[in-house]
């Protein structure tokens, strides 16, 4: 398992020097300024490649860019309207460009609107680290109270809409502008920063989209691109739903194994591949993750381990990051399904048989507190995750090679 570590470019809070200290083998970053929908440019790309080669001394980093996270897919692809077909004739495009760079996993996602919600970016646990947190109370608060979504209110039982009802009633107006804030945070590090007027006017556009309709919009969106990936020897590699259960009335086609096996039987090619997230789909109890990654290991290109607390037995609820060993996710044996299909890669023959993974999230600890960095992106946090799994990965290696 190649290990990688993300990394959102010279604003980054934490350095690449920082991350060479970390001792990982590649970089998942991306073009977070280039506006969704515009061509990532050969120029840009390569300037990228750069800042990653080296430390601010000059000094090699030795480290590459690896994986791209993400190449955005805009909402006019998403809802097929506006300047979608534009919009896809960009994306082969940039395709080709990171190609032509060396660039060969390309991670995605097809989440309308939002990229992923929590509702406190800093929720303190009781050892005085932080973590992310969604809690589904707050989420109908802001929902039917802040952003007043019309029919909001028929997506909640009466007893939660009860408890939503009381905590707004409690919230100072700090409380409900950074409620609204984390919300609609969206993709750390992206061109776009939605407003709530923003969010009102797409969610009005996919007022009557269904989830099949959905779906059928991402299954032509990888019709038109998988045979592009396939022909330049792209893995493409979509990202879970996050919260990976219905939110504020949107369709969510990318949440269960059942999802990600129809979508890729529709385009069955490897190009057209899967980024299993443990977070976002360790958020539902009925998702089992080791058996996800067993049974559709073969279209796993990338892989984020994480790992959250579920705070109800519901499909829907809330949930905390928890350290990556400590959560709801049978970590150890996700890490061991990983480490089978590597081995039956290798058997196989496969250039690809070297799945990339990175420490996703982590909490804030130690210095990461007065940091400041992304969200969920802390430096100490993230190298404590990756110190876990590498442990696991060194435990269990030797055994399955053998």
């Amino acid at each position: 398992m190649k290990q990688t570590w993300r990394w959102f470019g010279p604003k980054d809070r934490v350095s690449i020097d920082d991350v060479a200290q970390a001792g990982v083998q590649g970089i998942v970053s991306a073009l977070h300024h280039v506006p969704t929908g515009e061509v990532w440019a050969r120029e840009d790309i390569a300037q990228r490649q750069a800042e990653v080669a080296h430390m601010r001394d000059g000094r090699p980093s030795n480290m590459a860019w690896d994986v791209v996270e993400s190449l955005p897919v805009s909402e006019d692809i998403k809802k097929q309207q506006g300047d979608w077909r534009a919009h896809i004739a960009t994306y082969k495009q940039s395709l080709e460009n990171l190609a032509q760079a060396g660039i060969e996993v390309i991670c995605y996602n097809f989440m309308p609107v939002l990229d992923w919600t929590r509702t406190d970016l800093a929720y303190a646990m009781p050892t005085g680290a932080t973590c992310m947190r969604f809690d589904l109370a707050d989420f109908a608060a802001f929902d039917m109270n802040i952003l007043k979504r019309p029919g909001a209110s028929a997506d909640y039982d009466e007893v939660l809409q009860e408890e939503a009802a009381r905590r707004f009633a409690d919230m100072s107006e700090a409380r409900k502008e950074a409620l609204a804030k984390n919300v609609v945070f969206g993709l750390p590090g992206a061109a776009e920063n939605f407003s709530l007027e923003d969010v009102r006017g797409h969610l009005a556009e996919y007022a009557n989209m269904s989830e099949d309709q959905l779906r059928q919009h991402l299954i032509d969106f990888l019709s038109e691109v998988a045979p592009v990936a396939e022909k330049l020897g792209l893995r493409l590699c979509c990202h879970p739903d996050d919260p990976p259960v219905p939110l504020l009335g949107l369709p969510r086609i990318m949440s269960t194994e059942a999802h990600y096996a129809s979508v890729m039987a529709a385009v069955d090619t490897p190009a057209s591949g899967i980024t299993l997230c443990t977070g976002s789909l360790g958020a539902r109890p009925d998702n089992d993750l080791p058996g996800m990654m067993a049974r559709l290991g073969d279209r796993v290109h990338f892989l984020h381990l994480r790992n959250v607390h579920r705070e109800t037995d519901q499909i829907r609820g809330s949930f905390y990051e928890a350290e990556h060993l400590g959560g709801h996710t049978d970590m150890v044996a996700v890490v061991e399904a990983a480490l089978r299909e590597e081995a039956r890669r290798r058997a196989a023959g496969r250039a690809d048989w070297n799945i990339p993974f990175r420490p996703d999230h982590g909490q804030d600890i130690l210095d990461d507190l007065g940091r400041q960095a992304q969200p969920g992106y802390p430096a100490i946090g993230r190298l404590k995750g990756l110190a876990e799994l590498r442990g696991v990965i060194a435990a269990l290696e030797p055994r399955i090679s053998a």
